[in-house]
């Protein structure tokens, strides 16, 4: 591929055209500019000059025998080293069926001949401009991408390494229940404090590590056929001691049997109820509906909170991406694990929420096909 000229290195560009005194002339004028040239005069000599040394651009003729220009940039956009050097056509040829051809093949422009030098040096200067600063976006995005890996990487470094120090605590925990089995007052509620805060630790380290999992598709699923309505009972069970003057509402018809990993869908379900919780007023009601679309199972949790604008909706399923509400925030990966275990199970889940309205978070997981349903 072209590399980016430095302020020190003038711009390379291949000149193509089987006429001796088009290349003398076009070459002249350019080198004028402080670009430097390469002319050839054929389209197999560009495709071999250019594998040698890729040139910053290419201005080619069309009406050359052999090969015309037509098949030479079809031939350089095949190529996975030649593909992003932007081609300018030159050309007598002047039919509109002629420059859509061209743009079809791959060129960035079309001038016709004869030319004004000033229109080519134009369109030259528009182009050279035009592919440095995409291969600076891709540079860039490329960059964004390599410390994005090594942050997951140092990320799950860290988590990994939580998880000794977690369990000694939790060692001592245990040892401390035991040596105070009548703690005082103040006593009963610093050791509460402290196993709340673990529980919180032990959350967050397994979700971090499970996401890595996911991610790299090393977590092992046991998919076994089940009844998302019992599952969600199961957990609507678990959540009712913390709703806090909230209350929790299961709407669902009839059975709705789909094919999930229990334990992991039972997280899931988890997690959508504790952010809804989170975010709806004492006095206000979280609703989870469990129902049968034509080919999947659905389950939807539907809070009273602030709701959420759309151009988070995208946004909230990425990893550590976090919105707060009021004192309530989170490290940003239970809608990331949410959306992840989904894929997994060949599901998916969605959002559907507008500012002030509350949201409608919705998953779906494969019918289980020996239902008979």
């Amino acid at each position: 591929m072209p590399t980016n000229p430095s302020p020190t290195k003038p711009a390379t560009i291949l000149l193509v055209d089987d006429a001796p005194a088009n290349l003398q002339l076009l070459s002249s004028m350019l080198k004028a500019q402080g670009y430097q040239t390469r002319p050839v005069r054929s389209g197999l000599l560009a495709l071999k000059a250019a594998r040698a040394a890729a040139p910053d651009l290419v201005l080619l003729d069309i009406d050359m025998p052999e090969m015309n220009g037509f098949m030479v940039c079809e031939q350089f956009k095949r190529d996975p080293e030649l593909c992003d050097i932007p081609i300018l056509f030159i050309s007598a040829l002047n039919e509109p069926a002629d420059k859509v051809r061209a743009l079809r093949a791959g060129g960035v422009d079309y001038v016709t001949k004869p030319f004004e030098f000033e229109e080519v040096a134009a369109r030259v200067h528009t182009h050279l401009e035009l592919a440095r600063q995409r291969q600076e976006l891709q540079q860039s995005q490329q960059r964004l991408q390599e410390l994005e890996t090594l942050r997951d990487s140092l990320t799950h470094m860290i988590v990994h390494d939580m998880r000794t120090p977690l369990n000694v605590l939790q060692m001592g925990m245990d040892l401390l229940k035991e040596t105070l089995p009548d703690p005082n007052e103040e006593q009963a509620r610093l050791i509460q404090v402290i196993f709340e805060n673990h529980g919180k630790l032990t959350a967050m380290a397994t979700e971090m590590l499970d996401v890595s999992r996911l991610e790299a598709n090393q977590m092992s699923l046991v998919k076994t056929p089940n009844d998302l309505v019992q599952t969600a009972q199961e957990v609507i069970a678990q959540m009712t001691l913390i709703t806090s003057g909230k209350g929790l509402i299961l709407t669902a018809p009839e059975p709705v049997r789909a094919t999930y990993d229990h334990d992991i869908i039972q997280r899931v379900i988890t997690n959508l109820l504790s952010n809804a919780l989170k975010v709806t007023p004492v006095g206000g009601k979280v609703e989870v509906r469990v129902y049968r679309s034509e080919n999947a199972a659905r389950l939807a949790v539907v809070d009273a909170g602030p709701g959420i604008s759309r151009e988070h909706h995208e946004l909230i399923f990425h990893k550590f991406h976090r919105l707060v509400y009021k004192d309530k925030r989170g490290i940003g990966l239970g809608l990331t694990f949410c959306k992840l275990a989904l894929t997994s199970h060949g599901g998916s889940i969605a959002v559907e929420s507008e500012p002030g309205q509350g949201s409608t978070f919705v998953f779906s997981l494969p019918l289980d096909p020996t239902s008979g349903e």
